[in-house]
Formats: structure tokens, sequence, C-alpha cells
């Protein structure tokens, strides 16, 4: 627990296809409570439908599922039901669809799908992306249904070409590290065998 006010705090990581979704949709589950889908994703293309679309095929159907792209907190912060989990996948959506939303209020310049900002511009939009973090794990830690975040470890590989890219990349680290800290548990799945390191 992490305090009086609120229920656990869990966090799922792992890299792409690693099987973490499905471990976190089977605590939720197995957890036996009223499970809230809290999706982050939007669906721009076809890909991401597809994407969505299975995971929505995969999901128990007594699942509710709640969209919302940048301000999960608030669903957070109306959850009154201690008999109640909420499952968030994911973070690292959250962090894009915030830096490109900052991105775009601060006067990034859009040419199709390359985007273009200097690098204070950047440096800014990921550090309000952190803050946001504080906040929602805050959030997360009051509210007295329990909490599983999924998340991607997106810094294990090359390091991106484009600024835009790195700076998603930088601040998708360090916003785990937040919601880490915060967290009663930290999963990490590999090749769909969960380890507990927190």
């Amino acid at each position: 627990m992490n305090s009086d006010q609120g229920s656990s705090l869990i966090l799922v990581t792992g890299g792409a296809r690693s099987g973490k979704s499905t471990f976190a949709e089977n605590l939720a589950e197995q957890s036996g409570k009223n499970v809230t889908y809290l999706a982050t994703a939007r669906v721009d293309d076809q890909e991401m439908r597809e994407r969505v679309d299975r995971h929505r095929v995969r999901r128990p159907k007594t699942f509710c599922t709640v969209e919302e792209p940048l301000q999960p907190h608030l669903v957070l912060e109306d959850m009154a039901d201690s008999n109640s989990l909420v499952l968030l996948d994911c973070l690292t959506l959250l962090v894009s669809n915030r830096i490109l939303a900052d991105l775009d209020q601060h006067g990034a310049i859009r040419q199709g799908e390359d985007i273009f900002a200097d690098d204070d511009i950047l440096e800014a939009a990921g550090e309000r992306v952190l803050e946001y973090m504080k906040t929602l794990s805050e959030a997360a830690c009051k509210c007295p249904a329990e909490v599983v975040v999924v998340t991607n470890e997106v810094g294990m590989g090359i390091v991106p070409n484009y600024p835009v890219a790195r700076v998603f990349r930088d601040y998708s680290g360090r916003s785990n590290q937040v919601v880490a800290a915060a967290a009663d548990q930290v999963w990490l799945v590999v090749c769909g065998i969960p380890q507990r390191f927190k």
C-alpha cells in the first residue's frame, strides 16, 4: 500500500511484443475486481486501428474501456470504488501524445510527418511531461482503486536520428523512472516471462 489514502500502484514494463500487456491484463482479471481499462492510444491510422482492435478482442468482455489520451489522472481522481482496478495502457503513448500536443501548442512546425522545433522547445516539452508524470503518479497513489500501468522500455535500442524522437526516447525513460519510484511493485516482462524488480 502506498498510503492510507490509496491502494497499490503496479508498473509493468518491457519491450515491444514482450507480453507486458497480456501480463497486466491477467493481473487485472485475476484480481477479481471491477476493471477499468484506461486507454491512451489515439487511433489516427489503419495500423493503429488494427492494433487497438487486436487488444480489444484479447481483453475480457467484463473490462470497461475509457479512452483518455492526454489526462488520465482525471479518470483516476474520479474513481471512488476500492473494489476496482484501473489498467492504464500505456504510459509510452501518453508521453508521445503529450509531447506532440505540447509541441503543437508552443510553435513546432509540422511538414507532413516531420516535426521541426528548436532544442529549447523540445526540452521544455519533455520537462512538462515529467511534471505531468508526477501529477499522474500522485493521482494513482491516492486512488482508492488499484492501479496497474503498462509502459515500454524504449531506450535499449539504437539512438534515433531525429531530435523529436530522441526527446521522446529520453523522456519516456525518465517518465518510467518517476512512476517506478512511486510504485509499490515494478515488473519487467521479457519473452513473455515476468520478473519482479520492486
